[in-house]
């Protein structure tokens, strides 16, 4: 699941020594609930369905050949390169872009190494705003009294509290924008400026493009003394022992299914079924996107997001068998931050909707009327991606492709249309 509007790749910060850690290396690579703190950073990009790609670990000179060591022995070699960087955290992020390069990806989002505890839907926010305002700042408001004060202690000001926020990473741009922001500081600190920006968010700010917040999550905490050590193995506990319980609650909801199951009218009761459709026209300067995956074509489907005609007639399907209404009703089409979005992350959306109110989703079956480009070769990887984002075996889930013999709009190529049919069951 990439951006429709191009791909994303991460620079994950991780050259820093930790002083106030008070350890003897590098402190990524201190261990945290049996792993180095660094694993767990880079398995939060790798795993999650926006597909990161490239992921440049950027890190020290000493510290190089671990971390390749540590990125080939998880089998991450194809998705992350390992890059030298800097004296200072932004000539570590410089060189990160320098490595990405201008054309690689539309959109880059940089991450410190020492923030392991962000979680997958805090990454889903900032692709969802980037693509609507490029730019997406993770920040938390301030929970504590701010004070100014001067080199003496003495307090000078408190700051109104309402509308300050602490700033966290991921930080989402532009590739464009922040390679031209770090040109635009590079230029005034030829011209004398001496400040050492703290974050790509103060880059930008300083080369006057706009950066626009996402709600962040209180526990993403940067790793910075032995106290934050003692709090992310807390956090990690306990999301463990909050995700062994939903495995269980599964496995308990299962059992009592096979129970319902020797009573098929009560069974019956509980399983819905929903029907999808949706068409759109094929125009030139467009992706072709289909089930989360890109199809080489000449042409590419017009409309407010991907236009994944293929998602949005599932979509459709799911919430017509929940009685939830359609897509345009939870994604309006005249809302800006839907502007572009990957259908499959709205897939993934609608499928929290239905867990929401205790739906179960079963099976899908759909098929798509594309006289052209011939599609069978895709369909595997489409399957797979609806499974991934749906959570559900790849078994459940049947994609047909079919021509209409060049009749109607789809047989003369002006578009692509598809019909899909969903079953839930209420748990």
């Amino acid at each position: 699941m990439q951006l429709s509007n191009g791909c994303c790749a991460a620079i994950i910060v991780a050259a820093g020594r930790g002083k106030r850690m008070g350890a003897d290396k590098n402190k990524v690579l201190l261990p945290l609930a049996g792993k180095p703190i660094i694993w767990w950073t880079l398995q939060g990009f790798v795993n999650h369905p926006a597909h990161f790609q490239p992921i440049l670990l950027v890190t020290s000179r000493e510290d190089i050949a671990y971390m390749q060591g540590l990125v080939e022995g998880n089998g991450w070699a194809e998705r992350i390169r390992v890059v030298e960087g800097g004296e200072e955290r932004m000539d570590s992020v410089q060189q990160g872009l320098k490595a990405l390069g201008e054309k690689a990806c539309k959109w880059v989002a940089v991450h410190d190494g020492a923030r392991p505890l962000f979680t997958p839907a805090l990454l889903t926010r900032c692709i969802q705003k980037v693509a609507a305002c490029r730019s997406a700042v993770v920040a938390v408001p301030v929970k504590d009294t701010i004070k100014k004060v001067s080199a003496d202690g003495k307090v000078i000001e408190t700051p109104e509290r309402s509308g300050m926020y602490a700033v966290q990473t991921p930080q989402v741009f532009a590739v464009k924008d922040l390679l031209h922001a770090y040109d635009h500081l590079k230029e005034s600190r030829s011209r004398g400026y001496r400040g050492i920006p703290t974050d790509d968010a103060m880059v930008m700010e300083m080369a006057g493009y706009p950066v626009y917040l996402v709600e962040g999550e209180y526990e993403n905490v940067k790793l910075t003394t032995p106290e934050d050590m003692v709090l992310a193995e807390a956090i990690i506990k306990r999301r463990q022992k909050q995700s062994d319980a939903a495995v269980g609650e599964a496995a308990a909801a299962q059992e009592r299914a096979m129970e319902l199951s020797s009573d098929p009218l009560q069974w019956l009761l509980r399983v819905c079924t929903g029907m999808g459709y949706d068409v759109h026209k094929l125009v030139e300067g467009r992706k072709l996107i289909l089930g989360g995956v890109d199809v080489p074509y000449e042409k590419g489907l017009l409309g407010h997001s991907d236009a994944d005609v293929l998602l949005h007639a599932i979509k459709d399907a799911l919430l017509g068998a929940a009685s939830m209404g359609d897509i345009g009703r939870h994604f309006p089409d005249n809302d800006p931050t839907y502007k572009g979005i990957s259908s499959i992350l709205l897939l993934e959306a609608v499928d929290g909707k239905l867990k929401e109110r205790g739906w179960t989703v079963v099976n899908i079956d759909a098929t798509i009327v594309a006289q052209r480009p011939k599609l069978a070769p895709f369909i595997p990887a489409m399957q797979q991606k609806i499974s991934q984002a749906l959570g559900i075996p790849v078994d459940r889930i049947n994609v047909k492709a079919t021509t209409t013999e060049g009749l109607g709009f789809t047989g003369t190529g002006e578009g692509i249309a598809t019909y899909a049919v969903a079953t839930v069951v209420k748990n």
